[in-house]
């Protein structure tokens, strides 16, 4: 299999990693904690399947990897709304992240299309 660091898919999860990590450094309070470090494990989980997926031996495992990244994708962009809705975040902040994160997502169904041609990814 190819380096997954080739992947376009692979570096734009990174840079969302990074907005993320932005994004968590600005939301203040104790209480918070928990919605942070979620934030921060779920844009992670992205990449970190994304890498993990490309090391196996079959499209159809490396197509399960990235259902894995998607759904860590769906979950973050929840995440990020819930914080703009509790005005944790700014407006700015929730279109970055959420837009790049869509982005993201496309390039994965796009990818899980061309593994699992017959299936409905």
């Amino acid at each position: 299999m190819q380096d997954f660091r080739r992947l376009l898919v692979w570096e734009k999860s990174q840079r969302l990693i990074v907005v993320c990590h932005t994004i968590t450094s600005k939301i203040k309070g104790a209480h918070y904690t928990s919605l942070r470090s979620q934030i921060i494990r779920c844009s992670m989980s992205i990449a970190a399947n994304i890498a993990e997926g490309r090391a196996q031996r079959s499209d159809r495992e490396f197509a399960r990897f990235l259902q894995y990244s998607l759904a860590s994708a769906n979950e973050l962009e929840s995440h990020i709304l819930a914080c703009r809705s509790l005005n944790l975040i700014s407006e700015k902040d929730t279109s970055d992240a959420v837009s790049l994160a869509i982005e993201v997502r496309r390039m994965l169904h796009g990818m899980m299309r061309k593994l699992t041609p017959n299936s409905l990814a």
